[in-house]
This record gives structure tokens, sequence and C-alpha cells, in this order.
């Protein structure tokens, strides 16, 4: 710690260099949802600006299911390495949030959790500060909702908002520390069902329980404008505090769009993909903002996994990447340089939600999809995978070798301590909502 102090007062301009990152995670919300993408259904003014003047990627994908993603996300490693079941990050990973505290940097997260129930997860796991919501418990998110602020739960007034809550929040911690550099992971509770109305609808209900099953989708497009809301009222902080041009805004979805959801999009109808492992369920908006280094709008055709999100936030802030990562840092496409783009995505996906424990392995690039089970699809001409292409095909045996990196990769512990869990054990009926 002593040559820790002495470094910082030896060399002031060390961390005036470093930027503060602020990634936001929309839930439930792929990529035909965003204007700027060629969505035609909702209202994203503030996205579709963020993307006008940074830079919109538009082959960006997670995982098919919410804690999958998240897993990924905050470890930078495939599913296949350490998930092990639905609303569990196994206590020994470590996270963006470990690895940029290490580097100095104020960290705070807040929105949904759904990572292990114990009151200390989010310290656990590198967060210095949280408001959370379904950490300790499921209580209503959206209408009259119950958070955990550091893992103490709290109960709100009548007539308050969880989501407004959780961006009272943001805007605080970026406030509190904009002297210093900070990383605020913000995955949004919005835009998951049930769809209900939000405080600029026309018929907001302040006595409405939010986790009735209320499914009525007109509400969805209200829903998206809110988020979009917040997403534009933490960026006007940013530029009030003075902070903006050196702040890297990164905005994703987790997964594809619910179920039961249709959206417009380049002029057809887009059913919501949720769960599923074709390119609806799993290709998510991303949106990058970062004045100081992008000097003007553009869009990037490579292909994302968010598994490269951690080693792009390090590098980004100078923090040495850990070794037996899956992720690819980006940062040099954010610098508008070459960089070095992925030539293929592999996914392991298992949501883990009951005792089926079917898995779902694939690699895809722009054109060719190729599962564990041989299934090759060309994306072009079918992007719903109906028709399995035949024969000899070139995409095949370059997807193959990207499957057979991870043919072992599954470590047999985990399966152990899985099984061991009584996860696999639930009765059928008994899943929990992702």
């Amino acid at each position: 710690m002593k040559r820790f102090l002495l470094l910082l007062a030896l060399c002031p301009s060390l961390f005036a260099a470093q930027p503060n990152v602020i990634l936001i995670m929309a839930d439930d919300f792929g990529y035909e949802c965003v204007t700027a993408n060629g969505g035609e259904s909702y209202q994203t003014p503030n996205l579709d600006r963020l993307a006008a003047n940074g830079m919109r990627f538009e082959h960006c994908y997670s995982q098919p299911l919410c804690t999958p993603t998240r897993v990924q996300l905050m470890t930078g490693k495939y599913n296949v390495r350490n998930y092990l079941n639905f609303g569990t990050l196994v206590r020994t990973e470590t996270t963006f949030a470990h690895l940029l505290k290490q580097a100095g940097y104020a960290t705070g997260i807040c929105g949904k959790w759904q990572l292990g129930h114990e009151k200390d997860s989010p310290q656990h796991f590198g967060f210095d500060e949280s408001l959370l919501w379904q950490q300790t418990r499921r209580p209503p998110r959206y209408a009259n909702p119950g958070l955990e602020l550091n893992g103490e739960e709290r109960e709100y007034p009548k007539g308050s908002y969880g989501p407004t809550l959780i961006n009272d929040f943001a805007l605080d911690f970026v406030t509190r520390h904009k002297e210093k550099p900070f990383f605020l992971y913000y995955p949004m509770i919005l835009t998951h069902d049930p769809y209900q109305p939000t405080p600029d609808s026309p018929d907001w209900d302040t006595r409405i329980s939010s986790e009735a099953k209320q499914r009525d989708v007109k509400h969805f497009a209200e829903m998206v404008a809110y988020m979009d809301k917040m997403i534009g009222r933490l960026d006007t902080k940013l530029g009030e505090l003075g902070i903006r041009d050196n702040t890297l805004l990164m905005f994703i979805g987790d997964n594809g769009t619910g179920r039961g959801a249709t959206s417009r999009f380049k002029g057809a109808d887009f059913p919501g993909g949720k769960g599923s492992t074709t390119h609806g369920g799993h290709h998510v908006p991303f949106i990058a903002s970062w004045p100081a280094v992008m000097k003007q709008g553009r869009v990037n055709r490579d292909l994302i996994s968010c598994a490269d999100f951690l080693p792009t936030l390090c590098a980004a802030a100078g923090v040495p990447v850990p070794a037996g990562l899956d992720g690819i840092s980006f940062l040099p496409q954010l610098k508008g340089e070459p960089g070095t783009p992925r030539e293929a995505i592999y996914m392991w996906y298992s949501p883990r939600q009951s005792k089926d424990l079917t898995v779902k392995e694939l690699a895809f690039d722009h054109e060719h999809k190729l599962y564990r089970t041989g299934e090759l699809y060309d994306l072009r001409a079918d992007a719903q995978e109906k028709t399995p292409l035949t024969g000899d095909h070139p995409a095949r045996a370059k997807l193959q070798a990207v499957l057979d990196q991870y043919k072992d990769a599954r470590p047999v512990a985990l399966d152990r301590q899985f099984e061991q869990s009584g996860a696999g054990k639930k009765k059928k009926g008994k899943k929990n909502n992702p």
C-alpha cells in the first residue's frame, strides 16, 4: 500500500487518464428494439443520439437468457467453464469489478442482481456500493418495489417506481465519485415482463403489485421509452458534472426480447426470441460512447461476445488482463483502429433451472452457425434455422474447429457441484422466473 501511495504522489496524472466506465444492460431487450438499428416500434432517442455520436455495433451477441449472460459478461469466460445454475455466480470467480477495484476505481452496481442470495454477494464480487432487486428475496420490482441497499432490505414509499429509484442511485454514485475514476455496472430491471404502466403512462397506477401477471404488451413500448429516458437522465448528469468526455458509456441487452412482444424491424414483424439459440434470442444491441476518444459516429460489423467486455474494460483502465479468459478486447475498435476482430463466437448454453440438463453447443460467424449435433445453417438465407444445409460446406470445417477447442472445457467438478447443490432436483413447474 505504501508503494502504491508513493507512486500516486510521484505521478498524479497516472489516474487522471483513466476513464470512468459505465456499463448499462437492459433486461430482455433485443437488437430489433433500437430505432438506430432499424427498429420501427419504439422511441429510443437517447440511445439513437449516443449511437450517432459514438459507435453502434451490429453484431453483438449475448447468451439467450439473463443469468448465463450475466455470468459470462462479468467473468469474461464462456459458460462452459464456470456456469453452475440459474441464479448463481460461483463465489470463487473473479469479476470485472474486482479488477477495476484493485486498480483504484470506485465500484458500484444498481439494478437486477439474480446471482446469489447472500447478503454480501455484490461486495464479495467487488462492488463497493449496491442498490439491487432480487438479491436476498424476490419482491415487486416496478411499482412499490422492494430493493436491497448494500445488502439491507428496504421498502419504498407508496407510489415509488423501481427503475427511477435505481436511476437515482446511479446519479448519486457518479456525483459522489466524480473526482476519481469510477466503474458503475447498471443492469437495468426494465424491460422485463410483467408489462405494466410506467409513471409516464396514462394509466399509471400506484396501487399495482409489479409482480402480478399483467402482460398487456401495449405497455412494453412505454417501458422501452422509460428505459431510454433513464439513460438520457444519466447521460445529462455526466455532462452537468463535467465528466462526460472521459466517461466510457456502453449499453447492451442481456438477451433477446421477451416472447410475446412482437416488434417491427426493417419493415417486417420480429417476434421476441428470448431463450432461443436462433439470432433472435441472443443478438443484442450494443452502443458505446466516449467523447474524448470517439470524435465521430461509426458503425462496426465485428463479432462481439458478451465475454469480450471484461478484457475491454481492463484495457481501457490500464489493468492487466487475467489469463484463462475467452473474451477478446475490442478497445482498439472503440478508438477507431482495426483491432483483432473475432472470426467466430462459441456458445455453451444450458439454463439449468430444473432437472433438465440439456446443453446446446454452437459456433457461428457472420454467415453460418454450426451446432455440436451437426446441424449447419445459412444465417443470411435462414435466420430462423428451419432447414439445415446438407453435404460438404467450407463453413463446416471452420466452425467445427471452433467447437473442437472447447470439447473438454467443461470442468467435471462443476457438474458434480451442480448435482450436489440440489439445483437440479427442483420439481417440474417450480422454475425461477428469468
